[in-house]
């Protein structure tokens, strides 16, 4: 029987420096990995010493109050809106600013250095923070929930957009300046052609997150099922609370369902 041969995807070391070199870093690595591990407070013993309290807490919760579900239809809806226009708000900012902390397409350094700050100071700030800032500006509600997730996602759509747009062939580009396109001509016929699908598909992927994080800014008092499940928290109805968390796994499950069977037809038309 033919022995197999195994290839290595990097080089390894050729000589006995090359291979002292990679045991230093492996040992950095493992000194970095236990101080952080100290800092984290890691501890297996404590988790098993708490593993009853997690128990009693989960049997609390059984079986859970299925008899809330039809008052749980409106914040579900809620979060999926506040999901949706927090998206879409999201993709309408963050188009504009990814062709300004684009590289290839801004050649204004100022201007790209600012633009790509800006992103990363944007997607630097946790939606719960952003939703308490605009609670504090707009008062409880939904409204503040889509802001934050806007706010929150121009900062990531606008760095996955911009990345995107450098990884294009500069080819057409090219051409159409050649024959004298104006810049919105060039985006529109040189541009976007080459990066629609790729977006299409970091957008589905972020209306996911987005799902997600809905949910818990209802905590901050931002509306959607996140505000009952604080409510049945706080009044230690823990069967109301497993029929929150059961409705909100039910809805993230569907979109995550639906959004990669979305991406599938349209890499798969992409490709043909």
């Amino acid at each position: 029987m033919q022995a197999r041969k195994y290839l290595w995807t990097v080089d390894t070391p050729q000589n006995a420096r090359g291979w002292l070199g990679s045991a230093a870093l492996v040992l950095v690595v493992v000194m970095v990995l236990h101080w952080s591990a100290q800092g984290a407070q890691l501890s297996i013993g404590e988790l098993a010493a708490g593993l009853p309290q997690i128990g009693d807490f989960l049997s609390r919760t059984m079986p859970p109050d299925l008899s809330i579900l039809p008052r749980l239809w409106g914040p579900a809806l809620e979060t999926l809106q506040i999901a949706l226009w927090g998206t879409l708000l999201g993709v309408i900012l963050a188009v504009p600013l990814s062709f300004l902390a684009a590289r290839n397409l801004c050649r204004n350094p100022v201007l790209y250095h600012g633009t790509r700050q800006f992103l990363n100071i944007t997607r630097s700030i946790n939606e719960l923070i952003l939703a308490l800032i605009f609670v504090s500006a707009v008062g409880l509600g939904p409204f503040p929930g889509v802001l934050a997730l806007a706010i929150h996602g121009l900062g990531m759509l606008g760095k996955f957009f911009a990345e995107s747009i450098e990884e294009i062939d500069q080819g057409p580009i090219e051409a159409l300046q050649a024959t004298g396109a104006r810049p919105l001509q060039v985006i529109v016929f040189g541009v976007l052609p080459q990066v629609i699908t790729a977006w299409i598909a970091v957008v589905l992927y972020r209306f996911e997150v987005n799902l997600r994080s809905a949910t818990v800014l209802g905590m901050v008092g931002a509306g959607g099922l996140g505000f009952e499940l604080v409510s049945s928290l706080k009044l230690f109805k823990y069967p109301e609370t497993a029929t929150c968390i059961i409705v909100i796994t039910v809805m993230v499950v569907a979109a995550d369902t639906i959004s990669s069977r979305l991406r599938n037809a349209i890499q798969s038309g992409n490709n043909h």
